[in-house]
């Protein structure tokens, strides 16, 4: 008998069994991708909130067509812009994504009105640039420029042709397509700090502010760059007719009459001073200030004043992600926080983390002088925490977040970076959102990022230290001279010796401080102002060094 063979024959126990494992594998990929992929948050009714690095989220990345973790924080503003019917308002330091700039054009060609404000550093398209000029640039800029060159020349050939350009240069496309921009020369000055805002304002009801540039680099990665996944940025898409119709009012002081009209924007210090704005959503509550604000002006009233005085209502925890901390203010009002108990964790972007003026160092309780001499009023934490350092990103990423989350139920974001520029010459946006499903989000991407965070001093840094004490031993004398100036002081319970530390306030003075709160404990800056000796002048020399 001949016997004739089957191909791909399996007796049934071999099958069966092939059957169990491949049940067991899937089911095991099922439980790993559920470890690797955490269920989504809900979303706050009125406020979404996305992240480039999210691992609940995954989409494929149309520049570089990579499958990557994260939120397509692009195609949620080319979302946005795809419903409008009316009007689209773009204030932005950087737009270089061509799918923005296509939505953008679509939307103006339906008879959409469409305004773009942008950052003068970057208002030009990089096609424009000549052979002269590209060898002008700093190594930085020329650097910006070939990874544009290599986003927008397709064939990689070096070269650009007309249609390169119209399909991949951003500016190019909107200056094709008659969009009105202008940037922060419009007020007739060589331009603002920056123009900093990252705001886009539909139809006069839907918002979105993002930490974000529209740029590849801080959304998909850099394109030269494979491993790149872009600088860890967050999204926020907000529903409010009220929120809108204050962003539209920033916008349109930037604005004035328009592209080619005088010179009546009003960037910068030029604007006035613009208070706190607060708009109550269901159970969400949503304050807005917009930056800058004249050094002149008492620091409580400007946006770094507005966040210290947000941390202070901590009573748990306060968690930090931030590209730059360097207000010396904001760290004083969070040791206070940290005396009382609250539990304070910081991540600070690797670029910026050990830097002499880096806030980060004080938490840290060191400090770093430059040229043998540190920072006015520099104060390292005399009981310093552990818990602060840089998060491991993908290479040529960096932490570009503005963010703090205090009690999980209150978050601080937008374009506002925590340092004196941001606060008295950049155009900035700083919101404070009051709601526990919004911190949830920003608590899932800090817990992401600490995860994996380096924590406390870098032996390079131990050993810069070091150094410095050996070749500057003037410096410890000014770290004891200058510390006490950046102190935050109760008034109702300093002692006689840490009033007379205050700015303007001897002996004398800090004795009366003393005899007037026996009388009645101080409450506000009114009851301070009352104490014979205590003026104006000086009530501006102590805003934000003073508590109660």
């Amino acid at each position: 008998m001949t016997r004739h063979r089957i191909t791909g024959y399996l007796p049934l126990w071999h099958l069966c069994g092939t059957i169990l494992i491949t049940l067991a594998l899937s089911a095991c990929q099922r439980v790993k991708s559920q470890l690797h992929h955490p269920a989504l948050l809900p979303q706050d009714p009125f406020v979404e909130a996305y992240f480039n690095h999210s691992e609940s989220a995954h989409y494929t990345e149309p520049y570089r067509q990579v499958t990557r973790p994260g939120d397509n924080l692009e195609q949620r503003i080319v979302d946005a812009l795809a419903s409008a019917q009316s009007t689209v308002d773009v204030a932005v330091q950087e737009l270089r994504l061509p799918k923005i700039a296509q939505a953008l054009v679509e939307r103006q060609q339906t008879g959409v009105n469409v305004r773009v404000i942008l950052e003068n550093n970057y208002s030009r398209p990089w096609s424009d640039f000549t052979p002269t000029e590209i060898a002008a640039l700093s190594a930085r800029e020329q650097e910006r420029y070939n990874e544009s060159l290599k986003f927008i020349d397709r064939d990689g050939n070096g070269q650009l042709t007309p249609e390169e350009i119209n399909q991949g240069d951003a500016l190019a496309i909107l200056r094709n397509a008659g969009i009105p921009i202008l940037d922060d020369t419009a007020d007739g000055s060589k331009g603002s700090g920056l123009m900093h805002h990252k705001f886009v304002i539909v139809d006069g009801h839907t918002v979105i502010v993002t930490s974000a540039n529209f740029t590849s680099s801080d959304i998909h990665g850099d394109i030269s760059t494979a491993e790149s996944r872009g600088n860890a940025n967050n999204l926020l898409k907000i529903d409010s007719v009220e929120l809108a119709t204050v962003f539209t009012e920033e916008f349109n002081r930037m604005w004035g009459d328009g592209a080619g009209g005088k010179p009546d924007s009003q960037f910068g210090v030029k604007k006035p001073v613009r208070p706190v704005q607060q708009v109550i959503l269901g159970d969400t509550t949503i304050a807005v200030q917009f930056s800058p604000i004249s050094p002149t002006q008492p620091w409580s009233q400007s946006s770094n004043g507005f966040i210290g005085k947000t941390l202070s209502t901590a009573t748990q925890t306060i968690n930090l992600a931030l590209f730059v901390f360097s207000e010396q203010r904001l760290a004083d009002s969070l040791e206070v926080s940290h005396q009382q108990g609250v539990q304070v964790q910081a991540l600070i972007d690797p670029g910026f983390a050990y830097r002499y003026y880096s806030e980060g160092l004080d938490m840290m309780g060191v400090a770093l002088s430059n040229k043998c001499q540190y920072e006015a009023n520099n104060r390292p934490w005399q009981n310093f925490i552990t818990t602060v350092g840089v998060p491991q990103l993908p290479r040529g990423d960096k932490l570009h977040h503005k963010f703090a989350v205090i009690d999980g139920q209150t978050v601080i974001a937008g374009s506002h970076n925590w340092s004196d520029a941001a606060n008295h010459n950049n155009d900035e946006t700083v919101l404070v959102i009051h709601s526990p499903k919004v911190s949830a989000h920003f608590e899932r991407e800090f817990g992401r990022l600490y995860a994996k965070a380096v924590l406390g001093v870098p032996v390079l840094v131990q050993q810069r230290i070091q150094s410095q004490q050996q070749e500057c031993p003037q410096i410890t004398e000014a770290t004891e001279r200058n510390a006490p100036t950046g102190q935050v002081i109760n008034l109702n319970t300093a002692t006689l010796e840490e009033l007379e530390t205050l700015p303007g306030v001897g002996p004398k003075l800090a004795q009366q401080i003393i005899e007037a709160r026996h009388q009645q404990p101080f409450t506000s800056l009114e009851d301070f102002d009352q104490v014979s000796g205590v003026g104006p002048s000086l009530l501006q020399k102590l805003d934000g060094r003073i508590t109660w």
